[in-house]
């Protein structure tokens, strides 16, 4: 059997084109079936690391950020709601909402990878944000989440409640930057070849294919 093909997906729970680009990416592997095994694994990066534990006001945010206008801000946020309806995900974003600090969750993310959980961790952290209006740096959110992902409550807990993997996410963070990478979704396949944004299923699916295809045979 050929080696699978490793996914290293680089993104941010606050990043709705990280929620696409993972619905795709992971249609795309559905489509795929048994031609290739695939090894997913998700990587932090936080798009505003600086981010008070309150969060801000996304519109005023975004306009900040991005210079740009509340009819931009409108028009982007009705784009990525159509791309999430196409894909079966909800995005309920709407005026009044705010963006939060990302760096608890991804503590809980790491961990939640030793324990083979990180996926349905990363799933339940996006619909929270994304469909439920959630905090993810609310700490009783975040270990509710947890449990909704077959994980511990108590240990989620004594996670956030003390620096537990502050280490590991820092460092898996500087790593991918000082990698070139500056945006996000990033995915990089077998820890070469990159694919950024929230792409289409079948951009996905040629991806896949092609690495399976050139994979060494066994002999």
């Amino acid at each position: 059997m050929t080696h699978p093909i490793r996914i290293d997906f680089v993104s941010d729970v606050s990043c709705p084109w990280c929620a696409i680009g993972l619905l795709a990416l992971e249609q795309a592997i559905e489509r795929i079936g048994d031609e290739a095994k695939v090894e997913l694994h998700f990587q932090p990066f936080e798009l505003n690391p600086d981010m008070p534990a309150e969060g801000e006001d996304l519109d005023a945010h975004m306009m900040r950020k991005y210079g740009i206008t509340l009819a931009q801000v409108a028009d982007n946020r009705e784009q990525i709601r159509q791309r999430g309806e196409a894909l079966g995900f909800t995005f309920k974003g709407r005026p009044g909402g705010r963006i939060y600090n990302t760096f608890d969750a991804h503590r809980l993310l790491h961990w939640a990878g030793l324990e083979g959980k990180q996926r349905a961790l990363k799933l339940a952290l996006l619909r929270s944000y994304f469909s439920e209006g959630g905090n993810p740096a609310d700490h009783q959110t975040l270990v509710d989440l947890a449990v909704a992902a077959g994980l511990d409550g108590d240990r989620a807990r004594q996670i956030l409640e003390t620096d537990a993997y502050a280490a590991e996410v820092r460092e898996h963070e500087r790593f991918y930057t000082s990698q070139g990478i500056r945006a996000v979704p990033s995915v990089v396949f077998n820890e070469r070849h990159l694919i950024q944004g929230g792409q289409p299923v079948e951009m996905f699916e040629q991806a896949l294919r092609q690495l399976a295809a050139d994979a060494p045979k066994p002999d």
